[in-house]
């Protein structure tokens, strides 16, 4: 992460900051707890942004998240290929496909898959500035049922068709034909199952000035079965996290900032250890005591370097953007957000939604 971006960030937070006033910790949620959906890395440590919502101390509190996303990705041959197909109507992917692809110039992928996220965290507060958490998570592969209403949403809008209707719907695809490796599955290599479990600890004993706050994290993934594909890199991976927090009357700013030493994978692309640092910027407006809405931006890295592609869209930052509303019912706190790919559409997924709901026994006052 560049100086120049930082300092931009830093800039933008300061500047917006002076639209709000002072307010109570609980009129605030934070940031939506998404974690990153993309099929590209999705097996690395995500450091989720940081809550804004304390608990006393000796008290526990638990978040349930279930994020679906759709993921078609695909190099720009690859495109043009399907495309050329359109006329022809929809077909499975057959042997003659893939060599096909794998006859066209250069690199290139084909990435076809809806998948499930399922996270369920365990927070525990043991000293006044100290927090621990615990997350164990699970995923599920499929076809899924997205692929109609985006193809309607692409004609609507007049968006390319990039090449979707030239494959069969709600099929799972995934061909790699890059510089380091050389991978194909028609259906998915797994339905899916338990991944790393992720173990934290949160400060926030960092005094600032009035209405500002800010809290630190460092945490790490346990790669517990060793490597199993789709499912665990078999590496461990370790994150530190600053989340800056500005709360006013009815309005809220953040910024998350993290770097994860990211151990490498072996399938479906061979990677090399990196550290991937990531920045999530956000506003939270109150618009009733109890319901809020956010609005979040998010950019990191790919896991993917020169020595694994020369494919600009897999080497390219990610950009994500999410709106989500939050609503408080008494102890439960229940989130829903859209999450939408941006600029560099072919390393992340089309969409993604994630619904969640967080039991607070005994918020801090």
């Amino acid at each position: 992460m560049n100086t120049r971006w930082l300092n931009a960030t830093l800039g933008a937070v300061t500047m917006l900051a002076s639209v709000a006033a002072p307010a109570a910790e609980s009129d605030f949620y934070g940031l939506l707890r998404n974690r990153d959906l993309t099929t590209f890395g999705f097996l690395r440590l995500d450091m989720r942004p940081a809550h804004a919502v304390s608990i006393e101390k000796g008290t526990w509190a638990a978040e349930f998240e279930l994020g679906y996303q759709n993921t078609w990705a695909l190099s720009g041959a690859v495109e043009r290929y399907l495309t050329s197909l359109e006329s022809q109507g929809r077909r499975d992917l057959s042997a003659a496909d893939l060599q096909a692809i794998r006859d066209l110039p250069g690199e290139n992928y084909l990435v076809d898959v809806e998948s499930a996220a399922v996270d369920f965290t365990l927070h525990y507060r043991f000293a006044d500035d100290w927090s621990g958490y615990f997350v164990t998570s699970a995923v599920s592969y499929q076809g899924g049922f997205l692929d109609s209403t985006i193809e309607e949403f692409h004609r609507t809008f007049g968006f390319s068709t990039f090449g979707r209707p030239a494959v069969r719907r709600n099929d799972v695809t995934l061909i790699y034909d890059l510089k380091s490796a050389q991978v194909a599955s028609f259906g998915a290599p797994t339905d899916g199952g338990f991944t790393d479990p992720t173990v934290g600890v949160r400060y926030t004993g960092v005094r600032l000035p009035e209405h500002w706050s800010m809290s630190l994290e460092a945490a790490v993934k346990v790669p517990l079965d060793g490597e199993r594909t789709l499912l665990s890199t078999g590496h461990f991976d370790y994150g530190v996290q600053a989340s800056l927090q500005r709360r006013g009357a009815h309005h809220a700013l953040y910024a998350n900032i993290a770097a994860v030493y990211y151990g490498g994978a072996e399938w479906p692309v061979p990677q090399e250890a990196q550290i991937i640092p990531t920045l999530i910027l956000g506003y939270e407006h109150r618009l009733t005591g109890r319901t809020n809405v956010n609005v979040q931006a998010y950019v990191s890295p790919s896991v993917y370097s020169d020595d694994d592609t020369d494919l600009d869209e897999l080497t390219g930052l990610k950009y994500q953007y999410s709106l989500g509303v939050r609503h408080r019912m008494n102890r439960y706190l229940l989130s829903f957000g859209i999450t939408e790919n941006v600029q560099n559409i072919n390393n992340t997924p089309d969409i993604g939604f994630q619904l969640g709901i967080a039991y607070i026994p005994q918020p801090r006052s």
